[in-house]
């Protein structure tokens, strides 16, 4: 098999890349990314290219499969952004490969593609044919849920064509822990605060609970969609046991309080719109609402079995994030005091843009400052 992987650099691109260098039966990897690495896989060829205007074509050119993981939370603030790389992106992925004749499409979507369920259903869990809806005031289940509408074209005009989606749950891993502190806690958050025994309370949303799965049993599950010449539509992929307040509570070595979610809602509100903390708020409504996968097709189908619980992978992961760790990819870059007091000067430099937009505004003025809201610069695949 020759296979494209884009978004090779990230949280699940790095594990499948050591998944494919390890299967026989692959004989090329051409993976994809804005910048290149600083390690190396057997059988693969970094290329430099950005999918919202990059030349595609000559880099499909010839492949048995693509995968695609390419995505970005990043900037928040800047729902055209995400939008121009998460969905206009994609569309170019796609397009590239029906033209080159591509075989096979692995898209990766997400749990944060389904639609809530009701409140008095939420333990119910939901197979593939759940609808793909999302939460639309939320940028990342809005994209999420468009790509999704443009892969069923695709597969509606391509019958020839094996397209697969893989839904997983939350992404952990050991190496994306620096990466995902940056993405969802931001600099103002100490990392110290995640060894266990540190906290000696956990305030937890109440209601809240998701599924997580190891980024390597993840990769697995990618490798093995590749590898079955049968294998179409959507799979959800998550491990056991499901996260909730106790299980987290256990992992930090503290014991957790219920908090209502409208109080957590408005202190990530404010946060966020004071450019202090980097997640939007709408995304922890898309995250109350998620409804609880089945795996049964992922497990007969394709015969995946996580090896990892969802529990200690999320345990390794926030180790990571305690420790700093990360890998030699830009994305999964680890933390150190040179790059934390970037990223702290990068954020004060966003609030002072913010604030002098917001008294410029009051007097009339339209100009937007270009520290933060003129920015395209994204990650390649940040992942959950």
């Amino acid at each position: 098999m020759d296979i494209v992987v884009v978004g090779a650099t990230g949280n699940i691109g790095t594990c499948l890349l050591d998944a494919l260098a390890a299967d026989a039966d692959v004989t090329r990897v051409r993976a994809c990314a804005r910048r290149a690495p600083q390690r190396s896989w057997p059988k693969t060829t970094f290329v430099q290219v950005d999918i919202v205007d990059g030349e595609l074509d000559p880099v499909f050119e010839g492949a048995d499969a693509v995968v695609h993981l390419a995505w970005i939370f990043q900037p928040t603030h800047r729902p055209d952004v995400t939008w121009r790389v998460n969905v206009g992106g994609s569309v170019r992925v796609f397009d590239a490969a029906v033209r080159q004749g591509v075989g096979t499409i692995v898209y990766s979507s997400s749990v944060g593609a389904y639609s809530p369920v009701p409140s008095p259903d939420r333990s119910q869990a939901v197979d593939e044919r759940w609808p793909t809806d999302s939460v639309p005031t939320a940028a990342y289940g809005r994209e999420k849920a468009y790509v999704e509408r443009v892969l069923d074209g695709v597969e509606a005009r391509q019958p020839q064509m094996r397209v697969v989606r893989l839904r997983p749950g939350f992404v952990f891993q050991r190496a994306s822990g620096t990466q995902q502190r940056r993405l969802f806690a931001g600099p103002f958050v100490p990392a110290s605060l995640l060894h266990p025994g540190t906290l000696p309370v956990l305030p937890f949303p109440e209601g809240l609970r998701f599924q997580g799965v190891h980024a390597k049993d993840l990769a697995q599950a990618f490798h093995l969609a590749l590898s079955n010449p049968t294998a179409r539509g959507a799979f959800n992929v998550a491990a056991d046991p499901v996260l909730d307040a106790t299980r987290i509570a256990t992992i930090l070595g503290t014991r957790a309080v219920a908090v209502p979610p409208g109080a957590v809602r408005a202190a990530l509100a404010l946060a966020w719109h004071a450019r202090l903390a980097p997640a939007d708020p709408a995304l922890f409504d898309l995250a109350l609402g998620l409804p609880l996968m089945r795996t049964d097709r992922a497990r007969s189908e394709l015969g995946w079995t996580p090896t990892v619980a969802a529990d200690d992978a999320l345990a390794e992961a926030l180790a990571g994030m305690a420790e700093g760790a990360g890998a030699a990819t830009a994305p999964l870059s680890a933390d150190s005091p040179r790059a934390r007091l970037a990223e702290l000067v990068g954020a004060v430099a966003q609030r002072r843009a913010h604030s002098s937009q917001h008294g410029s505004s009051q007097h009339g003025s339209s100009q937007h400052g270009s520290s933060q809201h003129g920015s395209s610069q994204h990650d390649d695949a940040s992942r959950r």
